[in-house]
């Protein structure tokens, strides 16, 4: 509601300014394979190198809503409310304010992922910096779309394979 409120300061329509508009089904489906091809790429260079592809924050939000039988309202917040507020901030709010001209796109892209990865300090560095990449594809597609839903949407398909692989890495 304050974002709206101060979005509503700067331009006639709260929603036009927030990006709040349907993306385009083309947009949508470039999206998602994106999210896809993100995924597939960030886990495939974790297991590489090594890394488990869950986190211990993971597995620790997982197992403490699990035993207090919160796991629904978990999935809930972190594959619907967690994006719709992140993406309303960064890729709304801040996207719009800082976003001036064609020309300075990737600097407002980049300013907005480095900001939201900076919230993410659950994680060690390796995973904030894939934070961060998700975060300059969220951004780009919000610039190319103009859709901050299109950005939600995509933001809760990742939060839903983190969640899923939890799931099966806690069952096998």
């Amino acid at each position: 509601m304050l974002l709206a409120y101060f979005a509503r300061q700067r331009c006639a329509n709260a929603a036009d300014y927030l990006g709040l508009s349907l993306p385009r089904v083309r947009d949508a489906l470039y999206g998602t394979i994106a999210v896809v091809v993100f995924a597939v790429l960030s886990d495939g260079i974790s297991i590489l190198l090594g890394r488990q592809v869950v986190t211990e924050f993971q597995f620790e939000i997982y197992r403490t809503s699990d035993s207090a039988g919160l796991l629904s309202l978990l999935w809930l917040t972190v594959v619907l409310v967690a994006p719709i507020g992140e993406e309303t901030l960064f890729r709304g709010f801040l996207f719009r304010g800082w976003h001036r001209s064609p020309h300075n796109a990737w600097g407002t892209i980049t300013a907005t992922a480095l900001l939201w990865s900076s919230i993410h300090l659950q994680y060690d560095l390796y995973t904030i910096v894939q934070v961060f990449l998700c975060g300059l594809l969220f951004g780009w597609f919000r610039w190319a779309s103009g859709s901050t839903i299109l950005t939600m949407l995509m933001h809760g398909l990742i939060n839903c394979e983190g969640m899923l692989q939890t799931f099966a890495a806690l069952r096998s």
